[in-house]
């Protein structure tokens, strides 16, 4: 009764189950990977802003990729901005989700070199290629206290470097990109500004980045793993219902072939038959 499991439908049929199951397996792992990395990932973010500040100097230098180990490491920077070559980074959002840009001032140190420091957020201006209202930067010396991130690139955050974009706007972070147009050296990443807080709470200061939520990976990978085992005990119970119709219709047909051998005898009623007539078996008489 099992040799249905040969036939073309129930081969092809196998062939995707045994497919489906290390797929399912794979997403699962894949899922739960990326849970592990949501988890180290928050823990060093907690771990650096819970770290005290240190001189940024310290953790990057002109031309210095910032290792992942450093983001969000709070750091110190003393100067005075340079608001000449200021520029802004467009089409950025704001904590409740409004798009505009983020203000990008660099910061004279007193040995001369700079470091960018993202100031916050603010509102478009109503023509995309007008350059938005923005604040002015403190005057004088002034120490800042932010989070050190990494350059931007395209491959990271997905976002094109457009070209021909109006004076003193662009689409990336790049301390490589300043350091050409002001003219200086310029430390590797950028400073998230998160003291002094601006007057007029403009700009928009970007907040912490958010360290609590793990997702909903660990559980997308006990569905996917919860579905490969399922892919099995579903096989197995399509077989056993194709084997069970299979034997129903069989027997459904031996019933139906059996029956009488032929007619004749008596009548539902139980009568005999009444005799045929026939002119031999009547005898004619003559009155004598």
């Amino acid at each position: 009764m099992y040799r249905f499991l040969l036939s073309r439908q129930w081969v092809i049929l196998t062939l995707v189950a045994l497919v489906l199951i290390p797929a399912m397996i794979e997403l699962g792992f894949w899922q739960f990977h990326r849970h592990e990395r949501r988890v180290a990932q928050n823990a060093l973010i907690e771990d650096n802003l819970k770290a005290a500040p240190v001189a940024v100097e310290e953790l990057t230098s002109p031309g210095h990729v910032v290792p992942r180990a450093d983001y969000w490491r709070r750091v110190t920077a003393t100067g005075t901005f340079d608001t000449a070559h200021e520029v802004v980074v467009r089409r950025r959002t704001s904590a409740d989700e409004r798009v505009g840009a983020h203000v990008l001032t660099p910061l004279v140190l007193k040995d001369g070199a700079v470091v960018l420091v993202n100031r916050g957020w603010v509102p478009a201006a109503a023509n995309q290629r007008d350059y938005p209202e923005v604040p002015p930067a403190p005057k004088g010396e002034v120490t800042v206290t932010g989070r050190l991130k990494a350059d931007e690139t395209t491959g990271a955050s997905g976002i094109k470097d457009l070209k021909g974009l109006p004076d003193r706007q662009v689409m990336l972070i790049s301390s490589a990109q300043q350091a050409e147009l002001i003219g200086r050296e310029v430390l590797g990443g950028y400073v998230e500004q998160t003291e002094p807080e601006p007057a007029g709470d403009s700009p928009e200061q970007i907040p912490e980045p958010d360290h609590d939520s793990i997702g909903a990976h660990m559980a997308y990978a006990v569905q996917w793993w919860l579905f490969a085992a399922g892919v099995p005990v579903g096989w197995i119970v399509l077989v056993r219902r194709e084997k069970r119709d299979r034997e129903t219709a069989a027997a459904t047909a031996a019933e139906g072939g059996g029956g009488d051998g032929g007619g004749g005898g008596e009548p539902e009623d139980g009568t005999p038959d009444a005799p045929q007539e026939d002119g031999s078996a009547i005898q004619a008489t003559s009155p004598r």
